[in-house]
């Protein structure tokens, strides 16, 4: 039996409780971080652009494609493009969402929620869509956020690789982290096309992740967002 190249890392070890066998076409995640090599920024933006078009082309060459069509020649530079300035803008850290806080001066201590923020990801298993909605929420402890930049900060995160578990806690986190707080609840519903288009093929079924951090962690403060949420 051929042995992949995350077997021959982890020597047959399991990963967060996990086999390298188990880690397939289930969602899960090996880390909190995004999985990046140390020199994931030794190549300028333009330069990985180059490199990705040369290599899907290749890719599409071995497919059987014709480049020499009017249709496809363009693909191997379109595809560099979105990947690196679009689709998975959020691994580069210089394109994490700038964000300013102001004092709570209308003392408003009640949960804030921004709900059905839309996203789009990618499956860090198939790079097949995951396509959803995030709702977010936060108790102020004394300062407040620009609400645009709760969708910036939802975007920057699905803008990677990703699994859904991992997306939801990199969003609760930076969240507690800028505004200082544990009071921080996250939700995200989404529709993975790794499930709806392949494997399985069920497209009604979706996914549910959830944080509660701080006051959002009891039930009462559970059923009060939900109650926002389904409003």
């Amino acid at each position: 039996m051929k042995t992949n190249t995350l077997e021959k890392k982890t020597n047959g070890h399991k990963l967060n409780g996990f086999s390298v066998q188990d880690i397939g076409d289930d969602h899960l995640s090996t880390g909190l971080e995004t999985p990046m090599k140390k020199d994931a920024f030794k190549l300028s933006d333009s330069e990985k652009k180059a490199r990705i078009s040369i290599l899907f082309e290749e890719i599409m060459d071995v497919m059987g494609l014709d480049l020499n069509d009017d249709s496809l020649k363009g693909t191997p530079k379109r595809v560099a493009k979105m990947y690196i300035d679009e689709i998975f803008s959020g691994l580069n850290p210089e394109n994490k969402p700038k964000v300013a806080l102001f004092d709570n001066k209308y003392k408003y201590n009640q949960m804030l929620v921004e709900k059905n923020i839309t996203f789009y990801s990618n499956c860090e298993h198939h790079f097949v869509p995951i396509i959803g909605k995030a709702h977010v929420a936060y108790i102020s402890s004394g300062k407040v956020i620009g609400l645009s930049k709760l969708n910036r900060i939802v975007e920057y995160f699905a803008k990677r690789p990703q699994v859904q578990e991992r997306l939801t806690n990199q969003i609760a986190n930076e969240l507690k982290s800028i505004l200082e707080t544990e009071d921080v609840a996250v939700i995200i519903d989404a529709k993975h096309l790794c499930v709806s288009s392949r494997g399985i093929k069920d497209d009604t079924s979706s996914t549910i992740t959830a944080f509660y951090g701080g006051k959002f962690n009891t039930s009462e403060k559970i059923t009060e967002l939900q109650n926002y949420i389904n409003s």
